[in-house]
C-alpha cells in the first residue's frame, strides 16, 4: 500500500469548541462545527477545512467510481451561465428568486448554475450528430446555487452546495428507461458505500419538468421533507406525489340541497359546532389567485389544502391567497360562506375526496348562511381533481389501503426521467438510422454530494459526537497521546509504521492539552477506531476502542498494528 502522510493535530487547521454554535438548529450543524469540519463564511456559505474536505473528498470520490462504473464520463462545465438557454427553456422565470442572477460590465445577463439541463443539452448538441454518437452519459460534480430565502441548518440547506448532477441522452425511450434504471442502481450502491440508511420514493418533478421522478430520502429529524412508508407493502413516496384514485359514489339517496340559517359560523369550528356534525361533513373551499385569477379549492373540512401541491400543480404561474381588496372587489364571493354551487367566473378545482356523489354541507355564497346536501356532479361541477390536502399520518397506502406511517427525510439523490422538455426548447436532434432527424430524450440525476455529510452527521452520530463509517471518515484511526513524552513518543512511532501501510492516521500530538481534552475530541470528531498510548505504554501496550460501540481492548503495539492493517 501506498504511504500515506499522518495527519498531526498539533499541525491541524482545526480547532473544537466545547458549546454548540449560537445560530446552530441541527445535530449537524452543532457538530460539523464543534469538531472542526466546517465554518460559517456568510448566511448558507460555508468553508470546509481539512477535515471536513476530506470527508466531503470521500463521498466524491465514492459517486465518482459508481457513475464511472456504469459508463458515464465525467466534464467539467462553468458555473456562471449566460441567460439565453434558460430562456429558451423558461426557467429563467420559472425558478424566481432562488436564481442567482448577474450581469457583466456590458449588460449581459448570466446565472449562476443551480443545475444544467440546458447547457450539457447545448453540449451534445454541439457534439452529437448521429444515432451512432448516442447513448451517452455525462456527469459533473460541481459546486450549484440557490439563494435560499431562509438558509438554514448548516451544509443541509446552503445557498452553495456541492452536487453530482448527471445527464442521459437516448433516441428512443426505452434507451431513456435503461439510463435511468443505471442510474438507481448506481444510486443504491453509492448510499449503500456510504453507510446511508435511506428510501426510494416516488416525487413530483417540479421545475425540473418530465414523465418520471424519484427522489432517495435519508430518514432524519432534521428532514425537510415529508415521506410516507407503507409497513404492509413497498409504497413509498413524498407526501407531494402521493395520489389517489377517483371513487365515484352513488347519490341517488340524497335529497335536494337546502339552504339553512347558520349566522357567526364563518370557519369549519364554528359551523361544526354550531350544527353538530363532525368537521369532515362540511366542504372547505379555499381561495386563491393563480396569476391574478380566482381559483376556489375544495377540500373537506377536517383537511387542510397543502400550498406546495396547489402551488406545484399551477407552476410556473404564480399563486397566492386571495385578500380583503379581493373580496371588496368580488360581492358575490362572501368571506366564509363560499360554496362552490353557483361560483362564476371562478375556477373550482377539487381533491379526489371530493367525488361526484359525494354530500356535503357548504357556504350558501351568503352570509349567515350555509347549504346542506350539496352533491359533487349533482349540485356543482369540479373543473379538475387534484390531490390537494395534506397527508397524514394513518392516511390509506394508495396500493394497499393499510395506514401510512410518516417521517421526516433529507433528500439526497433525486432521478428524473426528463423526456423530451429541454431538447425541445434547444431543438437537440441527431440523424437516425434512417437519415431521417430524430429528438432525443433525457434523464437527470442528481447526488447532494455535501448535503450527504449532513445527512450521515444526523445519522450516525451519538451524545458524544460525530461516528464516520469507514469509507468516507477522515482517516482510519485516531491515535491519541496521553499527554507524556513517552507515549507521545510511541503515538508517533505508531502512527508512522501504520502509515506506511497505507493507514490513514490522525494522531492527537498536542503538547499541553489535558487527556481528558483529547479523548474528547477524539469522541467528537468520530474517526472509527482510537488508539491510546496510555498509562501503559511503557509496556508497549495500547488500548483500542471503536467509537461506534464503545468496545475497548488493550493490546501490544505489535497486535494494534496488526489489527489495524489487516
Amino acid at each position: 500500500m501506498a504511504n500515506v502522510p499522518v495527519q498531526r493535530m498539533s499541525q491541524l487547521m482545526a480547532k473544537t469548541l466545547r458549546d454548540d454554535p449560537a445560530d446552530a438548529e441541527v445535530l449537524s450543524h452543532k457538530l460539523l462545527v464543534r469538531a472542526g469540519y466546517v465554518r460559517r463564511t456568510a448566511a448558507g456559505i460555508w468553508s470546509w477545512l481539512p477535515l471536513g474536505k476530506r470527508v466531503l473528498s470521500n463521498v466524491e470520490r465514492i459517486v465518482r467510481e459508481e457513475m464511472d462504473a456504469i459508463g458515464a464520463q465525467e466534464v467539467l462545465l462553468p458555473a456562471i451561465l449566460p441567460r439565453e438557454p434558460y430562456d429558451a427553456t423558461g426557467r429563467w422565470d420559472e425558478y424566481g428568486p432562488e436564481l442567482f442572477r448577474l450581469q457583466d460590465r456590458r449588460g449581459g445577463d448570466y446565472l449562476l448554475g443551480p443545475t444544467h439541463e440546458e447547457i450539457f443539452t447545448l453540449l451534445v448538441k454541439d457534439q452529437a450528430s448521429s444515432y451512432k454518437d448516442l447513448p451517452v452519459i455525462l456527469y459533473q460534480i460541481q459546486n450549484k446555487y440557490r439563494d435560499e430565502a431562509r438558509p438554514r441548518a448548516g451544509i443541509l440547506r446552503g445557498r452553495e452546495f456541492l452536487m453530482k448532477d448527471s445527464y442521459s441522452f437516448d433516441t428512443e425511450d426505452e434507451g431513456l428507461a435503461r439510463s435511468y434504471a443505471l442510474h438507481r442502481e448506481a444510486y443504491q450502491k453509492i448510499f449503500a458505500r456510504l453507510g446511508l440508511d435511506y428510501r426510494i420514493c416516488a416525487a413530483t418533478a417540479g421545475a425540473m419538468g418530465g414523465s418520471k421522478s424519484e427522489e432517495f430520502l435519508a430518514p432524519a429529524e432534521a428532514g425537510e421533507d415529508t415521506f410516507a412508508d407503507c409497513p404492509n407493502c413497498d409504497f413509498a413516496a413524498n407526501t407531494e406525489a402521493i395520489t389517489y384514485e377517483l371513487k365515484p359514489v352513488e347519490a341517488s339517496g340524497v335529497p335536494a340541497a337546502e339552504d339553512i340559517p347558520t349566522p357567526d359560523t364563518p370557519t369549519i369550528e364554528t359551523l361544526a359546532a354550531s350544527l353538530g356534525v363532525p368537521a369532515s361533513a362540511t366542504l372547505k373551499n379555499l381561495l386563491v389567485k393563480v396569476d391574478g385569477e380566482i381559483v376556489a379549492v375544495g377540500v373537506p373540512g377536517d383537511r387542510e389544502v397543502d400550498m406546495d401541491k396547489v402551488e406545484a400543480h399551477f407552476a410556473p404561474a404564480a399563486v397566492e391567497l386571495v385578500t380583503e381588496t379581493d373580496f371588496a372587489t368580488r360581492p358575490d364571493l362572501v368571506r366564509g360562506y363560499v360554496g362552490p354551487q353557483g361560483l362564476e367566473k371562478v375556477t373550482y378545482i377539487a381533491d379526489p375526496r371530493v367525488a361526484p356523489g359525494t354530500a356535503w354541507i357548504t357556504g350558501a355564497n351568503k352570509a349567515g348562511t350555509h347549504t346542506k346536501n350539496v352533491v359533487a356532479g349533482r349540485d356543482f361541477e369540479v373543473g379538475e381533481y387534484v390531490d390537494v390536502v395534506v397527508v397524514r399520518e394513518g392516511d390509506p397506502c394508495p396500493k394497499c389501503g393499510t395506514g401510512l406511517v410518516l417521517d421526516r427525510a433529507i433528500e439526497i439523490g433525486h432521478i428524473f426521467q426528463l423526456g423530451r422538455k429541454y431538447t425541445d426548447a434547444l431543438k437537440l436532434d441527431v440523424l437516425g438510422q434512417n437519415g431521417k432527424p430524430v429528438r432525443v430524450t433525457m434523464g437527470s440525476y442528481g447526488v447532494g454530494v455535501s448535503r450527504a455529510v449532513a445527512a450521515l452527521a444526523e445519522q450516525s452520530a451519538d451524545d458524544k459526537g460525530l461516528c464516520w463509517p469507514q469509507e468516507v471518515a477522515p482517516a482510519d484511526v485516531h491515535v491519541v497521546a496521553a499527554g507524556k513524552a513517552l507515549q507521545t513518543e510511541l503515538a508517533l512511532d505508531i502512527s508512522e509504521k501504520l502509515a506506511k501501510a497505507g493507514v490513514r492516521v490522525l494522531v492527537d500530538d498536542r503538547a499541553g492539552v489535558s487527556p481528558g481534552v483529547k479523548f474528547t475530541d477524539s469522541e467528537l470528531i468520530g474517526v472509527p477506531q482510537i488508539l491510546v498510548a496510555g498509562r501503559r505504554a511503557a509496556d508497549g501496550v495500547v488500548e483500542l476502542k471503536d467509537r461506534r460501540t464503545g468496545e475497548r481492548e488493550e493490546l501490544t503495539v505489535e497486535e494494534a498494528i496488526a489489527r489495524l492493517t489487516a
